[in-house]
């Protein structure tokens, strides 16, 4: 009946302790935590055994935080120590770390002692560990003389190092002279105590040189015994003796090690043959994963003891002859360590609460209570406070209940000394959830509702719907300690707007959010599977349906992989099509539907068959397997088997394993292995906390089978996380935030329930502590109210209702960006030449950039030009220079012009501001061409010639340069020319010509700088007599679009021409491509041209004597955001353009007929008798004129002039050049003026474009220049 009463009152104590457990919480919000009372916390201090180096100044730590922040102060060997009477002595500004100076004048051994820091503010006191000052010792080997060792071979010997007691003890080496480590091996080896033992000696042991040296790491000295000599000498026959221990000495020996500790047992035996060492525990096994066996097994090792380490450990050293053994019994003892540490308190007044501290050893600890440092006993009084044992319980705290306690477990072998305060907050509701926030959530899924809160009492957390709507109970909700507002299903009528009621006795707020409830996505129509022979062609629809508001994306894979890169695989918008089916194409294919909420996705597969050579043999996929059997069950592991299916006969090459979680998430299988066809049992290797079904699949060459059922399921047992979030990233959203993200886990890799992550942060280069917090299973954590753009360390932990993860791995993030601050300074332009300048600038300092610094952009415009005086619509150009540079060229820019620019500063947030406007003036330059060139009123001795001046001058004009020669019959050409003619003037009429004479003409504009690019024509003087009609092709035109181009000409001679259109790259050395033109038409159209690409092109015709039209260049379009009509391939357009050349035909033949008229010339005799070469066409390599022939000698000239009918050259109609041949003349002028000798037949160097075909005056000329 006693024990009866004895255990229901320790039950009711343990449901009282209960319920004072749950103390308050409080969130880890920065803001929050800058605001709240706290009393002081250690945060670093010294180890409580510090050795220090006595030449280097001494620094005791002490680093505590608190609010408001704490003061410190210093005990020295249990008295206060007052380090202003000592100028030796320290602290660091607000800081409890002391700087002992020893550098200037101080000693190291005057300041040994037990020290022990107080940090105190008005809530409390915590104390440091006692930290015990030692300064490290190495003192020098005491003098000793010692004689040589004469050793007998065979025996053993033991070279003794006796090192100076040093702190913290040396570590010992033997070397030679030679500075060279003796080599040591299961015959000569070294002891725990440093001596050098032989198990028996051979003569090459012999030597003078055995030193032993002692290494003192913490001084980083080096202590040298003085040589030891060893002399063996030989007696025959060597004695053959069984093992003896030379230690430990005796059959039994004692060692006590402490809990943790490395347990070091060793056995080192003489004897001849060399002895073997191996050991046993009597009466168990050797700890496995712990143990280890060091110095050739002569040494054994276990690591992290235990009490259950305790027992008798035997070595046993054995040789041929015999056997020796030595029996060490080992007694683990234990410092104090925590079962349950003291942890902070935060209460409201008039709650309980208790601080509870438990702790183990052997022997058993002592427990102590102190408050602020202060024995408990000894404290001043509280009456909400009582101590019994090893807990304190507080009932009905009050404000002034606030303190620090201290709990002290100490035994013979050490202590423990932990600090839990006690803080009791009276403080309004706040909450901490941002208003207005929008969650957005599928239909029929949870939707949880942030409400983060704090408040001391703990608040009260009421939810509505709706402005006025009515408190929320029901089963439909569930409401969580953390204010969350869960709804397990969520579904459309769950939309609209929510408010959180947070209240306790000290006030009351509420705070708004939104939820959206999107209907889920899904697939209407899935893929199929489909069987299909090489070389067919197969689609597989994916129809689906989704939310409104949402955006889908549609993904095809191929075996869980993107699609190949291959023309034959066409996505549709609901279908995936392969034409021209290969064995490659054989496979998965997989549909996945995503939008932000949500994923759908949908499989199907791909048979790729050949035509069955015979009917006899079906090949077909194997049949499924079936009797799955599931046996071995372990924690991590189990072996399932199986029965194959019919091959069909095809061989089955594999079955591969997948399985299904039917706890995370059923109905989906998974990849788990593969094995070859032969094997049909498998040993899988499992994951905790997981449903396990597992299903096989048989592969053959002709694909896969069906899924065997399911077998059994199987649940293993839960554990901690095995791996942590992947991907961690901190990128700011704003700039006084920090966004924390990761790849949360998956199902299967939460080993347990109650999934989480714990989420640290701390500011990267500063003194701080980790903040953590505790958050459900997402992928994302915004920290508040922090500085713009600077680093943090971040970590995030998995953890679930059984524990932790392993320590995770830090990241550097950043918080975000803002806008730069500062333009760059200092902007200087520097004018390089008349269309390139290169502007410099000053960086702006790191901290105004306000985040990642991407570079500088310059943006610049024309103002007006100089010549014109015009002011045009302002189009700025933006030049981006990438990282920290400071200068940049800015090309193509108009001569003689003026301009302005400016500079900003660009971040990943924008651009900063801009800097002042910057004026620059690019120098004058070349002209361009003349705008046209015309030639008219030819007269038997005058032309008369006009032009428009360059449509871009850059500069001022100074005036023009016109070059012309003759061209003889022979395709030579005469002496050149030159007149310069006034800038003003727009016409010049060139007398005293040859009659009948093809003149060539170059026409070119100059400013100061000099010339521009000329403009060529031809023409030819008119004679009195009526030239034949020979045939020609003339006036082509073009009109390009962006990827085709319409070609006409004009053709003069016999019907019946049949036409061709070449053309190619402009500047280019490749082919000419050569068109056909269909019939006798006059036009044709260039198509699959590649856009903003300059062009050449030229017409010929054959079977009449093979000659060509000259070359004419146009450049087609930019690429267009949309396709234009092509014009040129309307019907409409073309019929139109046939009838105006049919009209111009006829026009030419009334004209023709009406100048016949007049009768012939006295000259046409003349030619007709003498072939004038004047109207033959020229060759097409040489230049020089020739008969109209097949033969490849005699083609027509490859470059001319486009001449239209009016005579007038456009500027980019005109690149030819002939300057080369002024230079090459041998002949000379007669008195009479008529031209004598040859030239010498140099070819153009700058090409020209006109009609190389001889243009004698002719009715149809003339007709020509009238039309």
């Amino acid at each position: 009946m006693m024990k009866k009463s004895i255990s229901a009152s320790k039950a009711s104590l343990v449901l009282f302790l209960c319920q004072m457990i749950s103390a308050l919480d409080v969130p880890l919000d920065s803001k929050l935590l800058e605001e709240l009372s706290q009393p002081p916390t250690i945060t670093q201090q010294s180890p409580k055994d510090y050795i220090v180096d006595p030449r280097e100044n001494i620094v005791i730590q002490c680093e505590a935080k608190g609010k408001p922040p704490p003061s410190f102060s210093w005990t020295r060997n249990g008295t206060h120590f007052d380090i202003d009477k000592d100028a030796q002595v320290t602290m660091k500004p607000n800081s409890g770390t002391l700087v002992i100076n020893i550098m200037n004048g101080g000693k190291a051994e005057a300041y040994e002692g037990v020290y022990q820091c107080t940090a105190r503010n008005e809530r409390g006191a915590a104390i440091s560990n006692n930290i015990v000052i030692r300064p490290s010792r190495s003192p020098l080997w005491t003098k000793e003389k010692l004689e040589p060792n004469h050793v007998r071979e065979g025996d053993s010997l033991v070279l003794h190092c006796r090192p100076p007691v040093g702190l913290p003890p040396p570590i010992i080496f033997w070397m030679d002279n030679a500075f060279q480590r003796l080599p040591q091996s299961e015959r000569v080896s070294q002891g725990l105590n440093g001596d050098l033992y032989f198990s028996n000696v051979q003569p090459e042991d012999t030597r003078e040189d055995y030193i032993c040296y002692a290494r003192f790491n913490h001084t980083q000295t080096i202590q040298q015994k003085q040589p030891i000599s060893v002399k063996v000498f030989s007696t025959k026959p060597v004695t053959e003796r069984q093992p003896i221990l030379l230690t430990p000495t005796g059959s039994t020996s004692t060692k006590v090690e402490l809990r943790g500790n490395v347990l070091l047992l060793e056995c080192i035996a003489a004897g001849l043959p060399t002895p073997v060492i191996r050991w046993i525990k009597e009466g168990g096994e050797l700890p496995a994963n712990r143990t280890f066996f060091e110095n050739f097994k002569k040494t054994l090792k276990i690591i992290d003891v235990s009490e259950a380490d305790s027992g008798n450990y035997k070595c046993i050293a054995r040789n041929i002859l015999g056997s020796a053994h030595h029996v060490i019994s080992v007694t683990v003892k234990a410092a104090p360590y925590w079962i349950t540490a003291p942890r902070n308190l935060v209460l409201s007044p008039g709650e309980d609460g208790t601080l509870i501290c438990r702790a183990n050893g052997n022997p058993k600890p002592n427990i102590s209570w102190l408050a602020n440092g202060v024995p408990i006993a000894i404290a001043p009084e509280d009456p909400s406070r009582k101590v019994d044992g090893d807990t304190i319980i507080f009932s009905h705290v009050q404000e002034r209940s606030s303190a620090v306690y201290q709990c002290n477990a100490s035994n013979e072998y050490g202590y423990l000394l932990a600090n839990a305060f006690v803080n009791v907050l009276a403080e309004p509701p706040r909450i901490l959830t941002p208003a207005n926030k929008l969650y957005q959530v599928i239909a029929d899924s949870p939707a949880l509702l942030d409400c983060a809160y704090f408040g001391s009492p703990k608040p009260e957390i009421e939810w509505f719907k709706g402005v006025k709507g009515s408190i929320l109970r029901g089963d439909e909700y569930v409401f969580h300690d953390n204010g969350t507002l869960e709804i397990p299903v969520a579904q459309k009528d769950s939309t609209g707007t929510y408010t959180c009621v947070a209240r306790n006795e000290l006030g009351k707020i509420q705070n708004e959010v939104r939820l959206e409830v999107k209907d889920p996505t899904m697939i209407i129509k899935q893929p199929e599977y489909k069987v299909i022979q090489r070389y067919g062609q197969v689609s597989f629809e994916c129809i689906i349906k989704h939310d409104f508001t949402l955006l889908p994306t549609v993904i095809w894979l191929k075996d869980n992989d993107e699609l190949p890169d291959d023309e034959r695989f066409l996505v549709g918008k609901d279908n995936l099509t392969i034409m021209n089916v290969t064995d490659k194409d054989d496979g998965t294919y997989t549909c996945i539907v995503n939008t932000t909420l949500d994923s759908v996705s949908a499989s199907a597969v791909l048979t790729v068959v050949a035509a069955p050579p015979t009917p006899a043999i079906i090949y077909a996929r194997p049949n499924p397997p079936f009797d799955l059997e599931l046996t071995g069950q372990l924690e991590r592991s189990v072996e399932l088997s199986w029965i194959p299916g019919d091959e069909n006969n095809s061989p089955i090459t594999n079955f591969v394993i997948e399985y299904e979680d039917g706890l995370h998430e059923p109905g989906v299988w998974h990849y788990q292995t593969e094995v070859p066809g032969t094997q049909t049992t498998v040993q899988l290797k499992l994951s905790p906390y997981v449903n396990y079904s597992f299903r096989v699949i048989a592969v053959n060459e002709i694909g896969r089978s069906q899924p065997s059922e399911p077998s059994e399921q199987y649940l293993t047992k839960s554990a901690n996380p095995d791996e942590n979030p992947s991907n961690v990233q901190g990128i700011g959203s704003e700039p006084d935030n920090l966004v924390i993200t990761w790849e949360s886990l998956k199902g299967f890799q939460s080993n347990g329930p109650g999934l989480q992550y714990k989420v640290s942060w701390r500011q990267k280069d500063v003194d701080d502590e980790w903040t953590s917090v505790i958050v459900a299973n997402v992928s994302k954590y915004i920290v508040s109210g922090t500085p713009t753009f600077v680093p943090y360390e971040i970590k995030v932990q998995a953890l679930n209702d059984l524990g932790y993860a392993p320590e995770p791995s830090e990241v550097i993030g950043h918080s975000g960006e803002d806008l730069p601050m500062v333009a760059p300074g200092n902007v200087q332009v520097h004018v390089i030449n008349s269309t390139l300048a290169k502007v410099h600038w000053d960086p702006v300092p790191l901290k105004s950039v306000r985040g990642h610094l991407q570079g500088y952009k310059v943006y610049y415009w024309k103002v007006q030009s100089l010549s014109r005086r015009s002011r045009r619509h302002v189009e700025k150009k933006i030049l981006t220079f990438r990282g920290n540079k400071t200068f940049g060229m800015l090309p193509g820019l108009e001569p003689f012009s003026s301009y302005k620019l400016n500079v900003r500063v660009v971040n990943g947030k924008g651009e900063g501001p801009a800097s002042p406007d910057k004026v620059f003036k690019t120098p004058e330059g070349v002209p361009s061409s003349p705008s046209f060139l015309k030639i008219t009123n030819p007269t038997l001795d005058s032309l008369t010639l006009e032009w428009g001046s360059p449509t871009h001058p850059n500069g001022v004009l100074t005036s023009y340069i016109l070059k012309f020669q003759p061209i003889n019959n022979t395709h030579e050409l005469g002496p050149l020319v030159e007149i310069r003619i006034p800038a003003n003037e727009s016409s010049l009429i060139l007398k005293n010509l040859n009659y009948s004479t093809r003149y060539k003409f170059y026409f070119n504009a100059q400013t100061s700088v000099g010339s521009g690019s000329q403009i060529t024509e031809e023409a030819v003087t008119i004679m009195d007599e009526v030239q034949p009609l020979y045939p020609r092709i003339r006036n082509v035109t073009t009109a390009a679009a962006e990827t085709y181009a319409n070609i006409s000409w004009e053709y003069e001679g016999p019907d019946h021409a049949n036409f061709y259109v070449e053309y190619g790259v402009a500047g280019s050395k490749e082919d000419w491509k050569k068109e056909i033109v269909n019939g006798s038409r006059s036009f044709f159209v260039l198509k699959g041209l590649t856009p903003g690409t300059a062009y050449k092109v030229r017409v010929g015709a054959e079977g009449l004597s093979g000659f060509r039209s000259s070359e004419d260049v146009f450049e087609t379009g930019p690429a267009m955001a949309s396709r234009q009509v092509d014009i040129a391939t309307q019907g409409w357009f073309i019929g139109l353009m046939c009838a105006v050349a049919l009209l111009i035909l006829i026009l030419l033949i009334v004209c023709f007929i009406r100048r016949n008229k007049g009768g012939k010339y006295p000259v046409k005799e003349k030619e007709d008798a003498h072939a004038d070469p004047e109207i033959q066409p020229m060759k097409e390599d040489d230049g020089t004129f020739g008969e109209y022939s097949d033969a490849e000698d005699h083609k027509p000239l490859k470059k001319g002039s486009r001449t239209p009918s009016d005579r007038t050259v456009k500027k980019e109609d005109s690149d030819d050049s002939l300057v080369d041949y002024g230079e090459g003349v041998n002949g000379q002028f007669n008195e009479d003026g008529s031209f004598i000798g040859q030239y010498s037949g140099k070819k153009e160097k700058e090409p020209a474009e006109g009609n190389e075909s001889s243009e004698a005056p002719s009715p149809v000329n003339a007709m020509n220049s009238f039309v």
